[in-house]
């Protein structure tokens, strides 16, 4: 069974048509690296990618490379790592998190079961891995290696964070990064590594990717008491029910009274849902979503001075374009 490319299941937005020849290659691409003599692989592969995406890592991966003035092809091949190492952490999140429905669907442990969804996302990092050696570029190996290695560190984290109401600001804030941020980072990185950029060029890549995966997972974090479903394409609440205390509790708790305090704190740790709508009371009333998105909106400015010094060119201007994105979507 061959995998089939499905070119419309991927969100375009006006900032991926900046390189929409480039995006779509990405996508070619990672349909054949999906190929595979076993059909199972090829049956979660299909359905990951009916699943469509953003795909911002790996278009940052692109508009990084072409706004230091790459002319190559090679930052194709590593956009579609990106993507792969991307998916092969959800395909383990949800498991790990007992999650049910992502980007409008079932996921894939849902549908096919926890052991294959694992497996598979091994294939995909270990395909990433493949890959990357293709390259050949040590520099971009280093980093790779280095932020999947983060991400795990990050993830199990998070898991002996789970029904910890005590978890600060601070401590959260390493979680996301480890978790979410350093992916985009490595991704704005090897763009500007790939070009042969300036060690400033690559630093402020680097720290620009840093902050549009702060503002983003904060955002989600917002997006999880605030969403819609059907934008979202994942149930309002999910955080909460796996037990993470994400920042909107954490400044809930702190802001509220003691009583709102000790109601949150008991909820989390015995994973009691009869008071959620009382919780969502305090959230509201403590203001703790506008927070949250305050600090979303720090790091999205903080994204755009990074880049001040790069040529302006219409990859730099799509790169804060995704910025403004980052905090102002609604899925």
């Amino acid at each position: 069974m061959k995998v089939q490319e499905n070119q419309q299941v991927t969100c375009m937005l006006p900032f991926h048509q900046v390189v929409k020849s480039e995006f779509e290659e990405v996508n070619h691409l990672i349909v054949n690296r999906l190929d595979s003599e076993i059909e199972l692989i090829e049956n979660i592969g299909q359905y990951i990618i009916d699943g469509g995406g953003k795909r911002l890592r790996p278009l940052l991966v692109l508009l990084s490379a072409n706004s230091c003035g790459y002319k190559g092809t090679e930052h194709i091949v590593l956009a579609a790592i990106i993507e792969f190492i991307h998916t092969a952490t959800l395909l383990h999140d949800d498991v790990v998190d007992t999650s049910e429905l992502r980007r409008g669907q079932a996921t894939a442990n849902t549908k096919y079961g926890n052991a294959p969804s694992v497996l598979v996302g091994d294939f995909l990092y270990s395909r990433a891995f493949q890959m990357l050696v293709d390259v050949g570029n040590i520099g971009i190996m280093k980093i790779i290696a280095a932020s999947t290695n983060i991400i795990s560190e990050g993830e199990v984290q998070q898991l002996i964070n789970a029904r910890n109401p005590d978890i600060s600001e601070t401590e959260y804030k390493k979680v996301i990064f480890k978790k979410t941020a350093i992916l985009f980072e490595a991704a704005a990185e090897i763009g500007a590594l790939i070009a042969k950029s300036t060690p400033k060029q690559q630093a402020a890549s680097s720290d620009y990717g840093r902050h549009i995966g702060m503002a983003f997972q904060l955002m989600d974090d917002v997006l999880d008491y605030d969403g819609d479903v059907k934008d979202l394409g994942k149930n309002i609440g999910d955080d909460f029910a796996e037990g993470k205390t994400t920042l909107p509790l954490i400044y809930a708790m702190k802001n509220g009274t003691k009583k709102q305090s000790l109601m949150i704190q008991e909820a989390i740790k015995n994973a009691t849902f009869d008071k959620l709508d009382a919780i969502f009371d305090v959230i509201k009333i403590t203001r703790a979503l506008d927070y949250t998105k305050s600090c979303a909106h720090t790091h999205a400015l903080k994204a755009i001075q990074c880049i001040k010094n790069l040529p302006d060119t219409k990859e730099k201007r799509a790169m804060i374009e995704i910025a403004k994105f980052s905090v102002e979507r609604s899925f």
